[in-house]
């Protein structure tokens, strides 16, 4: 059985980030083949094809970071970690939206005209539904999703592969996930602490059948670390 796997980048950067601790050392450096590996579990199956969704982060914004990074995607074509690198970008704006506060479930709840910040009208009347709008710096990146969505499709399409591993919990591969579990068996890997995204759900024998769901711990991240040195390639500082 031939495995393709398709990685959301910074889904599982930011995942690892909240499993294992932003300030801590030993995750960021992931082997993503080792990984891979360890989670295609189906019988006589070998991983054929693993693609890595990304973007280049802002070398303005943050320099170290961008060169880290590079010295990363650099590392994992080195180490054979990867058959493929699909960019898509990174975007910096400037964006405005109201003022909210977060409820207990994360909703946003509006922040409205009151004491001790009150709006008022010409006429010195207080404006009670008057609302705040803020101006904010937006930094985001853009495309990760679609093209492990076109990655994934084409490959099962074109039957290059037998069976699919979704590395993401973006609910915007709702669509292509349900397509790709007509066809062949796919596994749907949670990177974070997150719950399931609801869209990403299905039932193990829909379609082609054989489907299954798992959700990556810290420990996971760390078992699977490149070598220190890979090639011309070290491991940046406090990774």
């Amino acid at each position: 059985m031939r495995v393709g796997v398709y990685i959301d980048g910074f889904n599982l950067y930011y995942g690892a980030r909240g499993l294992c601790g932003q300030g801590r050392p030993g995750w960021r450096w992931i082997n993503l083949r080792g990984l891979a590996n360890q989670l295609a579990t189906w019988q006589e199956c070998s991983v054929k094809r693993i693609v890595y969704c990304t973007a280049r982060i802002s070398g303005a914004d943050n320099p170290s970071g961008a060169a880290d990074q590079d010295i990363y995607l650099k590392a994992l074509i080195a180490a054979n970690s990867v058959d493929l690198i699909e960019y898509g970008s990174y975007v910096s704006r400037v964006k405005q939206a109201p003022m909210a506060t977060a409820d207990a479930k994360g909703r946003p709840i509006l922040t409205r005209s009151a004491q001790p910040v009150l709006v008022k009208n010409a006429a010195d009347q207080p404006v009670r539904d008057a609302v705040f709008m803020v101006s904010h710096a937006r930094r985001e990146e853009k495309g990760s999703d679609v093209n492990v969505a076109a990655h994934l499709l084409l490959d099962v399409l074109q039957s290059d592969i037998d069976a699919a591993i979704v590395i993401s919990n973006d609910s915007d591969l709702r669509l292509p996930l349900i397509e790709a579990r007509k066809r062949v068996s796919v596994g749907t890997v949670n990177p974070s602490s997150s719950f399931l995204a609801g869209d990403l759900r299905g039932t193990p024998t829909e379609g082609a059948g054989g489907h299954w769901w798992a959700k990556l711990r810290a420990a996971d991240y760390r078992a699977h670390q490149l070598p220190d040195q890979v090639g011309a390639y070290a491991k940046p500082v406090g990774w």
